[in-house]
């Protein structure tokens, strides 16, 4: 199978042959560092284009199509018009907390990607506890919104930050829950045993019902996690303007808007991950001659296709259903989301220590 394994392996050995190990562990962080915040910038243009094609696509209409071809270049000039306008900060404001929250928020989207697996044998750091790495490490994200709201002096970013964090910390519960499900089904918290854990088939397709349940459950979770319709409460602009982010502009808000998107690909990369098998081949049983022909499709094309198609179902819920109140929201995951989460994982405990899944 095709694999990026091979350059990785090469600039790591080319680097310790000629370099002294201290330097070389220091331009393997460098490069990674370049590569995270490259992958950034090309995923919030591709992102916001993608966005804005599929509502045009469900609202049967045209999209951006005045900069560049079929206008594919209108998130460029978009990030240049950020890029030159000014960026200003409230007089009443706490200057240091207003500056650095955006900050904050851009960092822990950049920290969760490292146990991700892009392709086979590409990965910026198999930890042996990657999931709960990622789950602990999204936590953060709440720290900067609430920072925002705070700091803006602002009555409407405050009640968009308090509404952002009750939102977060109460489906962080189903979307851990529903994470646990796949961990106790592969028997490990590490990303790579994960992965591995599928060869013989998608957890999705072969954890029975538990699976499918935590996979729905999952989906809604991270969506409301991410302030996405139908759960952007946080950013509801008849009610709040624009919320936690009223008082930004220029690059500062940009640093939210693109954090948005990235955490967007975040979610879905782990749910590709979890449910579809990440970089994984799909493979039926013992059809030698189909499962060969699906392993000659590059390992890093069936991650980025899995994690692409959950991107677009999350944007497809945008433009199907209505907003819901604040208390319905809550009510959705205290009262229905998170028994159901509870019940689940008992299932799937019963299920697995029994060796009843496929």
């Amino acid at each position: 199978m095709f694999s990026l394994e091979n350059i990785t392996n090469l600039v790591s050995t080319w680097l310790y042959a000629n370099l002294d190990p201290t330097w070389a562990l220091v331009v393997q962080f460098v490069i990674v560092g370049v590569l995270v915040i490259s992958l950034f910038s090309i995923l919030g243009l591709v992102l916001i284009m993608m966005e804005r094609r599929v509502a045009a696509w469900m609202q049967l209409r045209l999209g951006p199509n005045r900069v560049g071809p079929r206008g594919y270049f209108q998130t460029v000039a978009d990030t240049l018009k950020l890029i030159v306008k000014e960026g200003m900060t409230p007089d009443g404001a706490d200057k240091f907390l207003f500056n650095l929250a955006p900050f904050i928020v851009m960092i822990v989207s950049m920290v969760i990607m490292a146990p991700l697996m892009f392709a086979k044998g590409f990965q910026i750091w198999d930890v042996n506890i990657g999931v709960f790495f990622i789950t602990a490490v999204s936590s953060v994200s709440v720290i900067g919104i609430l920072m925002a709201g705070w700091a803006s002096n602002n009555k409407y970013s405050l009640l968009g930050a308090m509404r952002s964090g009750a939102q977060i910390v109460s489906y962080e519960l189903s979307a851990g829950l529903a994470i646990l499900t796949i961990v106790v089904f592969s028997g490990s918290l590490q990303v790579s045993t994960i992965v591995e854990s599928q060869a013989d088939g998608w957890w999705l397709l072969k954890g029975h019902v538990p699976a499918v349940i935590s996979f729905v459950i999952f989906i809604i979770a991270v969506t409301a996690e991410t302030n996405r319709a139908p759960f952007d409460l946080a950013e509801a602009e008849s009610e709040l303007t624009a919320g936690f982010h009223t008082e930004y502009s220029g690059m500062k808000f940009a640093l939210f808007f693109l954090a948005e998107y990235v955490n967007i690909f975040v979610v879905c990369a782990v749910g590709a991950t979890l449910y579809l098998g990440g970089w994984m081949p799909f493979h039926i049983g013992n059809w030698t001659s189909f499962n060969q022909v699906m392993d000659y499709i590059p390992s890093s094309a069936w991650f980025f296709g899995k994690t692409f198609f959950l991107i677009f179902v999350i944007m497809w819920f945008r433009w199907t259903f209505p907003r819901l109140r604040i208390d319905q929201l809550l009510n959705l995951e205290w009262k229905y989301l998170l028994p159901i989460s509870l019940f689940n994982l008992l299932l799937a405990t019963v299920i697995a220590i029994m060796g009843l899944h496929f």
